[in-house]
């Protein structure tokens, strides 16, 4: 059982943020991924509050967090990030991102780098990274364009699964059923949700391509094996960029592996958090 939970909304920078939060020890800050919200992290949350206090949340425009609306003030992800903490009374935290949300952590962390004690990304984005031309991945991107347009949530949804969950180089068959539905669940509802596609965060600047060496807390990458190859190039550049950065691949999974394989990947970070932490 969990030691205590709570959860709650944020009203904080024109917009709410909804979060949870449970454990006792040093935070740890859990932020989701693209068309992801909050319950990627269900395989996570409890086990980590075991050890930490676990902060999981939903970005701005996800899940059940204030919408991204045409003539909203500008935003950036990190700046209500850092807001969502002072809202906690959050001092100092690791922060553990996937995917988008662990672009967001390594930017936060150039940002605010005296609030975070260590990272871990997972799956990572990069701002800046120049991607390298994948014909695979344009192939589907050009499928998922065409269900959006026309109006196919339900044919989005499933070419999403089959670039992120199944990863390009496995068939749905090879996955497991249940993994898959959960996931459409959670991409379908944010599509559904009527955000304003042209309502982008603001980014950092310079982007965090180059400046990686800024970044002196320990650092834990963390990529699967199947995921697409930008991704992992990026797991690469953040290993040789981020000083002591340890890199670990994940056998046997896409872009989530936290979803995937939990008690392989939640034994992996306890490990190196709690070393950090003792």
């Amino acid at each position: 059982m969990l030691t205590y939970a709570k959860s709650g909304y944020a009203e904080l920078n024109g917009t709410k943020l909804y979060y949870e939060i449970a454990g006792q020890g040093h935070p740890l800050v859990l932020s989701h991924g693209w068309l992801g919200d909050h319950s990627v992290w269900d395989g996570q949350f409890e086990a980590f509050a075991q050890h930490f206090t676990v902060v999981r949340y939903d970005i701005r425009g996800f899940g059940s967090s204030g919408k991204r609306e045409k003539d909203m003030v500008p935003f950036s992800m990190e700046h209500d990030l850092y807001s969502l903490l002072q809202f906690l009374n959050i001092k100092k935290t690791f922060l553990l991102g996937v995917s988008m949300g662990s672009a967001l952590a390594i930017d936060f962390t150039l940002q605010y780098p005296t609030m975070v004690d260590a990272l871990v990304t997972v799956s990572s984005g990069l701002t800046g990274f120049e991607e390298t031309p994948d014909e695979r991945l344009k192939e589907k991107f050009g499928s998922l364009h065409q269900t959006l347009r026309s109006g196919d949530l339900i044919g989005a949804s499933e070419v999403l699964l089959q670039i992120w969950t199944d990863g390009l180089y496995r068939t749905p068959e090879q996955v497991d059923p249940q993994i898959r539905e959960r996931m459409r669940t959670t991409i379908l509802h944010n599509l559904k949700r009527g955000d304003d596609p042209s309502v982008q965060p603001q980014k950092i600047a310079p982007p965090a391509v180059g400046r990686l060496a800024e970044i002196q807390v320990p650092t834990l990458v963390i990529a699967g094996d199947l995921d697409v190859k930008n991704i992992q190039l990026i797991a690469e550049t953040l290993e040789k960029g981020i000083v002591n950065a340890k890199r670990v691949v994940v056998p046997g999974t896409a872009h989530y592996p936290n979803v995937v394989k939990p008690q392989e990947f939640n034994e992996e970070v306890i490990e190196f958090l709690k070393r950090l932490d003792s």
